[in-house]
Formats: structure tokens, sequence, C-alpha cells
């Protein structure tokens, strides 16, 4: 029986980045299915996010951020640009948002059409691997797409079609990553039991194997 997975992922997260490679790997290898859901950042759905946190808290996230990415032997530099406009000094957020209010909705366009996980992967990618600057210039984007099985302005008519809708379906995964038990991302949900973290998903497989995960056919 195929077991079913909800995961909770965002473009800005470098912890989603980070565990990106592994899911790939669980979904080609084991009969899962992963239902990718594309959430905001913390940043944007909590405005407050950086002015309430602990002053420790971001410079711990920057060296372990790159450690983790490091420990899994994957290419490590934050994006350039940054999806999310912010002043480095105040990390105030920006009011005006062209990046990631984009990368949002392409990846809810892409979970429809079922390359939600390929295309999380792909751009991932594109945006942490340090290899381009300037992810979201010329055919880049468009390019990883089509690495997705997906064409890049396919998913952009439809959304210019109906943008409200991909806003709410964003809006719509944060309030259900609420639901299952927690904020934070990535975070992958397994029978109403989430596990928070890229550093969990060791216990993802353990679980998984406690109802019976079994190999894809060859």
């Amino acid at each position: 029986m195929t077991l079913s997975l909800q995961l909770y992922w965002s473009f800005r997260s470098p912890y989603s980045y980070i565990a990106t490679p592994r899911l790939v790997a669980l979904a080609r290898d084991y009969d899962v299915d992963i239902d990718v859901r594309i959430v905001h950042p913390a940043a944007i759905r909590n405005p407050d996010y950086f002015r309430t946190m602990n002053p420790l808290a971001r410079p711990y996230f920057l060296i372990d951020s790159a450690r983790a990415a490091a420990f899994h032997d994957l290419p490590f530099r934050r994006p350039v640009p940054d999806p999310i406009v912010q002043d480095q000094k105040t990390l105030a957020i920006a009011s005006e948002q062209p990046f990631i209010y984009r990368l949002g909705h392409l990846g809810i366009a892409a979970a429809e059409r079922g390359c939600g996980l390929a295309f999380c992967d792909e751009v991932s990618r594109l945006l942490w691997d340090g290899r381009t600057d300037n992810w979201h210039l010329g055919g880049h984007l468009a390019a990883a797409a089509a690495r997705a099985g997906l064409d890049l302005a396919e998913l952009d008519r439809a959304i210019a079609a109906h943008p409200d809708r991909y806003e709410a379906g964003l809006k719509e995964n944060d309030l259900a990553l609420r639901a299952a038990g927690h904020w934070g991302v990535p975070t992958v949900v397994f029978r109403d039991e989430p596990f928070f973290g890229q550093d969990r998903l060791e216990l993802v497989l353990w679980r998984l194997r406690q109802h019976g995960l079994k190999l894809r056919a060859q």
C-alpha cells in the first residue's frame, strides 16, 4: 500500500533545500506519495518574525544552515538575490516582494500538476547551490521548470489568470501546517504526526517502516 506524506516547504528556507534531495530519493526508492504544500516564508506569514527574534537566533541560523549543507555534501550559498527583499542591517521586510510571491505561486501551480517535488528540487538548487547569480533573470527559472517537466510560460499564464486562487492556496497550506501541529519548514506530516526539520527525516523513515514501507517495484 502506498504511504502518503504531506510536505510543507518554503523556497526561502535553506533547510528545505537541504532536505529535498533526501525526499526526492525517498519518493524514488520507496512506495510513497509526497504531497508538496508550499507555504510563504515566516517573514511573509508573520511580519514581526524578525523583530521579535532572539538576537542570537539569526547568527546561529546562518552558521548551522551552512554546516548542515556541508554535512550532506551539498553546495551552498545564500541566494543572489535573496527571495525576500529585506534590510540586512535592521532585518526589516520590504512592503514590495516581487520574488517570493512569484516563487510561491509557481510552487502551488507545479504541485497541482503533480510536479511539486521535482520543481522544488530544481528551483531550490538554482537558488541555493551558489552556481547562479540573478536566478530571476534570463532563462534560469524556465530551464529549472523544464527539468521538472513543466513549462514556465504555461504556469505564469495560469497564475496571471487567477492570482488570488494561488495566494489563497499558500494561506490554506499555512493553516493546514498549523493544524498539523507546527509552524516551520520543512515539516513532513504522516498520519497527522508532524516531523519538523531536515534533521528529522531519519525519524520519518523509521516511522514509515513501522507502517509497512515498501521499496518501489523495479
